[in-house]
C-alpha cells in the first residue's frame, strides 16, 4: 500500500495544503478527506478526481470537505460519472444539510444522492473497500456534540482524523499489532480539540518510533528535531506501508 500526502497543513496552513491522503493499493485509489485546497492540491500532483475509486470523509469540517462541491460538479459535468462516497452514516444527513446543500442542491439535483454513490459506513465494523484494502472506522473526539473518526487500514495502518489526545487508544492500537501511525499533531500546546506535540511526547519511545506527523502548521521548520522519535510526514511524498 502506497499513501501520498497530497496537503499536510492543519485548516489555516498557507504553506501547505489542507490535510488530506491518496491512498492506493493495487486495486483502488482512495482519498481520504475533501478539504478546501484539495482540487488544486491533487491537480498539482497531476492527479484528476476521475482516476479516483473513491473518496472516504472523516468528519464535516471544511478543510476534510470543502473540496467536494467542486470533486461533484467535475464528476458531474466533465466525466459523466458519479464518484463513490464511503462516509460514517450519522455524517450523511449533516454533510448534505449543513455544508453541501448550498451549493450543490438546484432544482431535481436536491439530495446528496444525486452527486455521490454514498456508502454509509458503520463505526468499528470492518469494510472491504477493495481486495487489498480494509477500513474500519473508529469513532474519536474532536468538537463535543459533532462525530469525527479515525481510520484503521488492513489492521496495521492508523489514521488519525483531527482527534484530542487519546493514548489509551493508541498503546491499545499498538497492542493490537498496528505499526504505522498517522497522526495529527498541533505544534503549540495547549491541544484543546486536537493532540498537541508536547501530549504526544508523553508517548513510550517504543510507540513514538510508529507514528508520522500531519496535519502541522507552518511553523513545522521551527520543530524539526524537536519531535523526540516522532517523524515528520512529509507533503506529496509517498510512502509504502506495509
Amino acid at each position: 500500500m502506497k499513501i501520498t500526502m497530497i496537503g499536510t497543513g492543519n485548516a489555516f496552513a498557507k504553506a501547505y495544503y489542507n490535510n488530506n491522503a491518496l491512498v492506493e493499493t493495487e486495486h483502488m485509489k482512495l482519498l481520504i478527506d475533501c478539504g478546501i485546497t484539495l482540487p488544486y492540491a491533487l491537480y498539482q500532483s497531476g492527479k484528476t478526481f476521475d482516476e479516483l475509486d473513491g473518496i472516504l470523509i472523516s468528519h464535516i469540517h471544511a478543510d476534510h470537505i470543502g473540496g467536494l462541491e467542486e470533486l461533484a460538479f467535475q464528476m458531474m459535468y466533465t466525466y459523466h460519472r458519479k464518484p463513490v462516497l464511503y462516509i460514517a452514516e450519522s455524517l450523511i444527513e449533516p454533510l448534505w444539510s449543513q455544508s453541501l446543500q448550498g451549493g450543490l442542491a438546484q432544482g431535481e439535483l436536491n439530495s446528496i444522492d444525486c452527486f455521490f454513490h454514498v456508502v454509509a459506513l458503520q463505526p468499528d465494523v470492518d469494510v472491504q473497500l477493495a481486495e487489498d484494502l480494509k477500513v474500519r472506522l473508529l469513532k474519536t473526539d474532536h468538537i463535543p456534540g459533532k462525530d469525527s473518526f479515525s481510520f484503521l487500514i488492513n489492521d496495521h495502518f492508523f489514521y488519525s482524523a483531527d482527534m484530542v489526545f487519546n493514548p489509551r487508544l493508541l498503546l491499545e492500537l499498538q497492542e493490537a499489532g498496528v505499526h504505522t501511525f498517522y497522526h495529527d499533531c498541533q505544534l503549540e500546546s495547549p491541544g484543546v480539540v486536537h493532540t498537541s506535540l508536547e501530549q504526544l511526547l508523553t508517548l513510550p519511545l517504543e510507540l513514538q518510533r510508529k507514528i508520522k506527523l500531519m496535519h502541522y502548521g507552518d511553523t513545522i521548520g521551527n520543530y524539526i528535531g524537536k519531535t523526540g522519535e516522532m517523524t515528520i510526514v512529509e507533503q506529496g511524498k509517498p510512502s509504502i506501508i506495509e
